[in-house]
Formats: C-alpha cells, structure tokens, sequence
C-alpha cells in the first residue's frame, strides 16, 4: 500500500477502549493498543495514502457470547444500556467498513466509527 501511494487499513476495536468493562482488563488493554496504533498509522502513514480507520462494534451476539447474553445479570444489564433495546445484528458493521473503504471517505483518516445502537452514550437506562 505504501508503495503505491493507495490503501485503506480498517481495524476492529472494541467498546472497551472507551469504558472499562467488569474483569476483562486484559481484553481492555489490547482493544486500547489497536485503537492507539490505528490513530499512530494514520499520522504515519496518510501522507502517503494510506487511510487508517477504526470501527468499534457495540454488543452483538455471536456464539461465543450467546450464553452470556442470555438471561445473566450481566446479559441483561448491557440490554439495558442498549437504547435500541436489542443487541447488534451480526451483518450490520459491514456498511461501516463499505464506507471506509470506500471513495467516499478519501479524507477520513484516524477515525472512530462507532457501530453500537447508541450503547456508549446511554448511561444507564433502568
């Protein structure tokens, strides 16, 4: 990409690189280092063109998390955070990284895109 002046880096963080979350410290540091590292290539790298973006996926279900987000304390309280009322839906970051790729977003460089159902902004909604 560098050598030819032309490329798009789209990394996944998480969440937890904006809010600590319960007992995953060591999750919160790697998600923080990808988010650090995508905003240091961005001044590296964008001169040459190469545009470095981040998304960072809300809560979404997969089979790796289902059982906890099934009817746990701690299931229920992130549904809580969700004003959506529902968790993600697997296929929806995709439009997120469609547009970074994409043409449209030839001057967006070091940029969080938040795909969460508005999670980070909700506080607690009991």
């Amino acid at each position: 990409m560098l050598s030819r002046m032309n490329g798009r880096i789209i990394n996944i963080t998480s969440l937890n690189s904006f809010v600590a979350l319960h007992e995953v410290a060591a999750y919160a540091a790697n998600t923080a280092g990808v988010a650090a590292l995508t905003r240091a290539l961005a001044v590296e790298w964008s001169g040459d063109g190469v545009l470095t973006n981040f998304i960072a996926p809300g809560v979404f279900r997969t089979s790796l998390n289902a059982e906890l987000l099934h009817n746990t304390a701690r299931g229920i309280e992130l549904l809580m955070r969700a004003p959506m009322g529902s968790f993600g839906k697997l296929d929806e970051p995709a439009g997120a990284a469609v547009f970074l790729a994409s043409g449209s977003a030839s001057f967006v460089t070091g940029q969080i895109l938040i795909v969460d159902g508005g999670f980070l902004e909700s506080g607690v909604n009991q």
